[in-house]
C-alpha cells in the first residue's frame, strides 16, 4: 500500500516539528493509541487498539525516526504486532514547509504492508481504514498544534491522493 497527501497546519514549521516529537501530542493525535513512550532520542514504544473491519486488535510497536532533518522532516518506520490479527509494518518520509510566516505544510509519502487476518480483509477495505485513520490523526494533530478559536470554523484538509493514484 502506498499513500501521500498534504495537510495545512496554521502553526510555524518549528512548533509543528516540537509537535511531531513530542509524545503525549502524539498519543492524543494516533487513532486508538494507548500509550506511547520515548526510548531514545529516536525510538518511541506504542500500543493501539485499531479495528480494521470485522477484526479489532491491540497492537505493539517500535517506531523508528531517521534521517533527521529539523526543522524540515524525517522518515519515521514502525512495525507493530497484534497476535493472531497479524502484524502491521511501514513507514513514511515527511517534510515541513513553511507558508508564510504562521503555517506550515505537512508533506508525507508512506508505504505499509500488513500480514495475517488483516491482510485477508482486502485491499479495499484496508485502503479505506487507512485513510480514515490517516485523515483522523492530522485533523487531530492540526487541532493539538494549533487550537482554533472558539466560533472560528476548521480549515478545509487539502485533497489527500490515496494507494494506487486514486483520489
Amino acid at each position: 500500500m502506498e499513500m501521500s497527501g498534504s495537510q495545512r497546519i496554521e502553526a510555524s514549521r518549528e512548533k509543528v516539528w516540537e509537535g511531531m516529537n513530542n509524545p503525549e501530542i502524539l498519543k492524543q493525535c494516533i487513532p486508538g493509541c494507548e500509550s506511547i513512550e520515548m526510548t531514545s532520542p529516536t525510538e518511541m514504544v506504542a500500543k493501539a487498539v485499531l479495528k480494521i473491519g470485522p477484526v479489532k486488535a491491540t497492537f505493539n510497536g517500535k517506531v523508528t525516526l531517521s534521517d533527521l532533518d529539523p526543522p524540515n522532516g524525517y522518515t519515521i518506520t514502525g512495525e507493530g504486532q497484534g497476535g493472531v490479527a497479524g502484524f502491521a509494518k511501514g513507514g513514511a518520509k515527511v517534510r515541513l514547509e513553511a507558508e508564510g510566516e504562521g503555517a506550515t505544510i505537512l508533506h508525507y509519502d508512506a508505504k505499509a504492508d500488513v500480514g495475517g487476518k488483516i491482510a485477508q480483509l482486502g485491499a479495499r477495505l484496508i485502503d479505506g481504514t487507512a485513510k480514515k485513520l490517516a485523515g483522523d490523526f492530522f485533523e487531530k494533530f492540526g487541532q493539538a498544534i494549533a487550537p482554533k478559536a472558539e466560533g472560528e470554523a476548521p480549515a478545509e484538509p487539502e485533497k489527500k491522493k490515496g494507494w494506487f493514484g486514486k483520489k
